[in-house]
């Protein structure tokens, strides 16, 4: 699980260079990385660090459906679209956990209405 004494990057929530298959050193690499597509490993990894439902964050946030995303192995890549869309989410929650530190404490950010967000949860904004 997560170690507070570490700077986590969106890279380290989407299961580490490894598991992305490329290493990020410019913005640049970002747009690769999202033309090449997230695989499914590295959507549950985050889904993971976020401490959401998978069911709830792949059918309210992404606007999938489970079983789509259960029929794939890990190793599959998912579209250009969702995968900008959860590289986009990942790199919030990085700024979440460069911020507060404790995973706890992101995931109760995420998770609690915020009244500068117009009383919706942060998590909430993933779905727009």
């Amino acid at each position: 699980m997560i170690v507070a004494e570490k700077e986590f990057t969106f890279v380290d929530l989407l299961g580490g260079k490894e598991q992305i298959g490329m290493q990020i050193h410019s913005g640049f690499d970002i747009l690769s990385l999202s033309h090449a597509g997230i695989s499914k490993s590295s959507l549950e990894s985050l889904i993971e660090h976020i401490g959401v439902s998978k069911k709830s964050f792949i059918e309210n946030v992404l606007d999938l459906s489970i079983k789509t995303i259960e029929r794939k192995k890990a190793a599959d890549k998912l579209d250009k679209r969702t995968s900008s869309h959860i590289i986009e989410i990942a790199k919030v929650v990085e700024h979440a956990f460069n911020v507060f530190e404790e995973p706890e404490k992101v995931r109760q950010w995420l998770n609690t209405p915020n009244r500068s967000l117009n009383n919706l949860k942060p998590i909430e904004l993933f779905e727009m």
